[in-house]
């Protein structure tokens, strides 16, 4: 029996299921995954968590470059991620918790950081310790191996959140990580985008079932500020999610479609969309994504 109504895993009030939704951005299963929303903070959240989350990630998850050459190249289209934490913090040790192939982990390393990162998968922690020079914690368990670092300057969470089995347990340890006048980056998919109140299970940033929690902006504010940080930045319209808006359209239209070929015309109907539709999207709050800076205080 699918249960309708249950606690919410953050505030405790009552979560009702908002939708089923299949995994129609990688096909690995052809379960259905049910998505709750709370009456009350608006979390929405995948229940039950699958027990083996790690199959829903295969190798081909993560496509390696041949080099670092390769890598710097692909590398800038990340820049304004750098661009974004140097608005703040010009040195200092930057740990990145899940940088797959490491290119905003590479850019940093260049600007002058001393970088490090904790990754999940052992094919990108090879690639990044032999290929990138970039030493790296190969663990399932963020919380704890975030836990066993030294405190550091700035920690950066590139759409690692939503993958979390408690996005909020390793935000409280990372504010703890922080060095005072340190910050805490955190970008995420945002559940009050204009593009999900159009598309619900078929956004493709809901990416079921990879995607466990997606958090509103508010609820991330609150949590942070919980932990005794201070707000720097909130936006969600920086160059990133900018484009999360322009691969939303495009993914999510190819989602509705099997056909390889028709797939390549629903795209380009989604880039079409995307230009259309960029007055609304552009409205702060109601892009496809957001991200926050937060600063443990100096003293």
């Amino acid at each position: 029996m699918v249960e309708t109504e249950i606690a919410c895993p953050h505030c405790a009030a009552t979560a009702r299921l908002w939708f089923g939704a299949a995994d129609r951005n990688r096909n690995i299963s052809a379960e259905e995954f049910m998505y709750f929303r709370c009456e009350n903070c608006r979390l929405v959240f995948l229940h039950p968590q699958p027990v083996e989350l790690g199959k829903y990630y295969p190798p081909s998850y993560y496509p390696l470059p041949s080099s670092v050459e390769l890598l710097g190249v692909a590398a800038e289209d990340e820049r304004y991620k750098l661009d974004i934490v140097k608005r703040f913090r010009n040195s200092g040790r930057l740990l990145e918790i899940g940088p797959a192939t490491g290119g905003f982990a590479l850019l940093a390393k260049r600007a002058g950081f001393d970088v490090s990162a904790i990754e999940m998968s052992p094919e990108c922690c090879e690639f990044l310790s032999r290929v990138v020079g970039i030493p790296v914690v190969n663990s399932r368990s963020e919380v704890a191996a975030l836990s066993a670092s030294e405190p550091v300057d700035v920690i950066a969470l590139w759409h690692v959140v939503e993958h979390l089995r408690d996005p909020f347990e390793l935000i409280a340890v990372a504010a703890q990580r922080l060095r005072p006048g340190g910050i805490l980056v955190i970008a995420a998919p945002n559940p009050s985008a204009f593009q999900f109140s159009l598309l619900r299970s078929y956004w493709t940033h809901v990416d079921a079932p990879r995607h466990l929690f997606l958090i509103p902006i508010s609820v991330m504010q609150e949590a942070l500020k919980n932990q005794g940080l201070h707000p720097l930045l909130t936006t969600t319209t920086d160059p990133g999610s900018l484009g999360w808006n322009r691969f939303g359209w495009e993914y999510s239209f190819a989602n509705f479609l099997s056909s390889p070929r028709l797939r390549h015309y629903a795209m380009r109907v989604g880039r079409l969309l995307t230009r259309v539709l960029s007055p609304l999207e552009e409205v702060e709050g109601r892009g496809s994504a957001y991200t926050v800076v937060f600063q443990r205080p100096q003293g």
